[in-house]
C-alpha cells in the first residue's frame, strides 16, 4: 500500500516541479525505484475504488508516471484529515492548553505543531481580517459600490430605510466601516459599539450570510460587527495558541470532529462532551476572566479540509502548493487558480445557483471534499 511507503521518500516524490529528478535518483537505487512505483500503482487503485476520474495535471514527463504520482496526490488528501485549530485570545491559559492537548490525546489527533501568534502580528499582518474572508473584506476594503446587493436585499433595504439602495449608494450615504470611522471622526470600535446597540429589521438588516448594513448616525454601515469582532484578536498584549493536527478520518469523520470535540458555536447548547462546553461549564476553574458566549466560545477549528487549507497558508505562511490537500485537489483537477480564489470564500456557482464556497465543504471529509471541488470546478 501506499501508506508503506518512507515518509520522507514520499513527501519529495509528491513534489510536481522534482518529479524527474526524483525519478533519476530512484533510478539507481533498484529498491527505492520498485517501492515508488509499487506505491504509486497502489494510489491509483485505491483512487479508482473512490470512482475518480481525472487527467494527470502535474509536470511534463512519462504519462503513465503522471497518473500513478497524481494518484498517490489523491490518495494521501482523503487518507488523512488535518486541522487548523486555536484557543482565542480570552481564553489562553495554562489549563485551557493542558485541556485541549487531553482531549486531542482522547481522540486519536496528533499535533503536528503548536504555537503562540501575538495581537501585534495578528494587527499587522492583517492575519484575522484574512481568516474572516468575505466578511472582513465588505467591512475593511470593499467600497459600497463594489458590493452585489441581490434584489430582494435591496427592497428590504428601502422598505426598512424608505430610500432606495441606489439612491443612497449615489448620494454617498454607505461607507464600509474603515470610512464610517473616518466620516463619523471616531475609532472602528466606536462605530462597532453603536453598531452593536442597533435593532435587527428596525435599523439593521440582513442582505446575506455574514454581510448586514445597519444605520449609525445617519448613515448607513456595512458589517459594522467586524469591529468588535477584530478587537477580540488585536488587542495588545493578547494572543491566541494555535495546535496544527491530523487524524485518520475512519475513526472520526469532520462532522464530529467539530459537532462532538469542538462543539456548536453557541458554547452553552453545544453537545456536553465537547471542548467549547467544558470550556463554558469550567470556565472560572480554567482561569477564564468571563463566562464564554457565541462570540467568545473558547476555540476555533477548521469547518472543512478546505478551509484547514487556506488557514494553514494564512496563519502558518505554508504555501498552498506544499500543502498535501491542496496537491490532491491539483491532481482531482482543480487549478491553483482556482483554489487561490476559493481561500476568499467566493460564491460560486453549484446545482443551478451561487454558493458560498466554504458552506458547500462544510464538514465534508477529504475525500468528499475532492470529489465535490471537482465538480463545483467542473460547474465554474
Amino acid at each position: 500500500m501506499f501508506t508503506a511507503l518512507p515518509r520522507r521518500l514520499a513527501a519529495r516524490v509528491l513534489r510536481p516541479a522534482q518529479i524527474r529528478r526524483i525519478t533519476v535518483v530512484a533510478a539507481d537505487d533498484s529498491s527505492s525505484r520498485g517501492m515508488l512505483l509499487a506505491g504509486a500503482t497502489a494510489g491509483v487503485a485505491a483512487v479508482a475504488t473512490l470512482g475518480y476520474s481525472f487527467k494527470p495535471v502535474l509536470a511534463e514527463g512519462k504519462p503513465d508516471l503522471e497518473e500513478r504520482v497524481a494518484g498517490m496526490e489523491l490518495a494521501q488528501a482523503g487518507r488523512v484529515s488535518a486541522a487548523f485549530v486555536f484557543i482565542k485570545p480570552h481564553a489562553v491559559t495554562d489549563k485551557v492548553k493542558a485541556l485541549m492537548l487531553e482531549r486531542f490525546a482522547a481522540e486519536g489527533l496528533a499535533v503536528l505543531s503548536e504555537g503562540c501568534i501575538r495581537a501585534e502580528t495578528i494587527d499587522k499582518d492583517m492575519l484575522i481580517d484574512t481568516h474572516y474572508g468575505a466578511i472582513a473584506n465588505r467591512a475593511m476594503k470593499q467600497k459600497p459600490a463594489q458590493l452585489v446587493v441581490q434584489a430582494g436585499a435591496q427592497a428590504n433595504f428601502e422598505k426598512a430605510f424608505g430610500l432606495k439602495w441606489a439612491d443612497a449608494l449615489a448620494q454617498g450615504k454607505v461607507y464600509n466601516l474603515v470610512d464610517a470611522a473616518e466620516k463619523l471622526g471616531c475609532s472602528m470600535s466606536d462605530v462597532g459599539g453603536k453598531y452593536d446597540k442597533l435593532k435587527k429589521d428596525v435599523d439593521l438588516i440582513k442582505f446575506g450570510g455574514g454581510f448586514y448594513c445597519g444605520k449609525v448616525e445617519g448613515i448607513f454601515v456595512i458589517n459594522g460587527f467586524y469591529a468588535r469582532m477584530r478587537s477580540q484578536f488585536t488587542t495588545p498584549g493578547t494572543s491566541i495558541y494555535y495546535y496544527s493536527v491530523e487524524w485518520d478520518p475512519a475513526r472520526l469523520s469532520w462532522a464530529d470532529f467539530r459537532g462532538k470535540v469542538l462543539g456548536g458555536t453557541d458554547p452553552k447548547t453545544a453537545d456536553s462532551s465537547s471542548v467549547r462546553n467544558t470550556i463554558f461549564r469550567t470556565w472560572q476553574d480554567l482561569g477564564l476572566a468571563s463566562e464564554p458566549n457565541t462570540g467568545e466560545n473558547g476555540v476555533h477549528a477548521s469547518a472543512s479540509p478546505f478551509e484547514a487549507l487556506s488557514e494553514r497558508a494564512n496563519w502558518l505562511g505554508v504555501p498552498l502548493e506544499r500543502d498535501f490537500f491542496c496537491r490532491g485537489m491539483l491532481a482531482a483537477g482543480v487549478p491553483i487558480t482556482a483554489i487561490k480564489a476559493w481561500c476568499d470564500d467566493p460564491a460560486v456557482m453549484f446545482e443551478g445557483k451561487k454558493q458560498s464556497l466554504f458552506d458547500l465543504l462544510e464538514d465534508l471529509d477529504g475525500r468528499n471534499v475532492l470529489k465535490k471541488s471537482a465538480a463545483i470546478n467542473a460547474s465554474n
